[in-house]
């Protein structure tokens, strides 16, 4: 309920809507919640059941990352899928994604490019909203079928350093392979 009320009076306030204005209103800067990481639908996908993230214990790392159109993989083949989300985090952290150890061992599926790394600044960008896609490719003899919301891989938040002499400043213009 304090939200909604932070919500109305940020509208008055500021003319914006919660997360929007934090940087003009003060209101809304204190009682807004704090977001810090998480998981979000890409607005394309937005009349899509799309499944955020989640862990499966209380002690698990990785948040397990559905897809969500099947197929099926021949051997040697790779396939990228869609997950419908996008992850936000803090500047110094990045999401790894991981293929799920049952995927692996069991059906001989790997992610293509070993391990995937979200970067903070791939959130929202121009090109792709920052839409996580998964990359898989099939190292066994025998076809595997993926299916529509499957759990295929885990997405883990992780803290990063710099190094003393780093002097980065570019800022990304585009999503997957802008970077180069």
């Amino acid at each position: 309920m304090d939200n909604i009320v932070s919500l109305v009076i940020c509208v008055g306030l500021a003319g914006g809507f919660g997360v929007f204005c934090e940087a003009v209103c003060s209101f809304c800067y204190w009682f807004i919640p704090k977001r810090t990481r998480g998981f979000e639908v890409v607005s394309t996908y937005d009349e899509v059941e799309v499944s955020l993230p989640k862990r499966q214990t209380a002690n698990s790392a990785g948040y397990d990352i559905c897809i969500l159109d099947g197929d099926m993989i021949v051997p040697g083949e790779t396939k990228v899928f869609s997950t419908g989300l996008k992850a936000y985090m803090g500047t110094d952290e990045f999401l790894g994604i991981h293929i799920r150890s049952s995927i692996g061992i069991k059906r001989k599926l790997i992610l293509s490019n070993i391990t995937g790394i979200i970067d903070s600044d791939y959130y929202n960008n121009p090109d792709n909203e920052g839409h996580i896609m998964i990359a898989l490719t099939n190292i066994g003899n025998e076809s595997q079928i993926i299916l529509g919301g499957e759990r295929i891989a885990q997405g883990i938040f992780y803290k990063y350093l710099k190094a003393d002499n780093d002097k980065a400043t570019s800022v990304r213009t585009g999503g997957i392979g802008s970077t180069l």
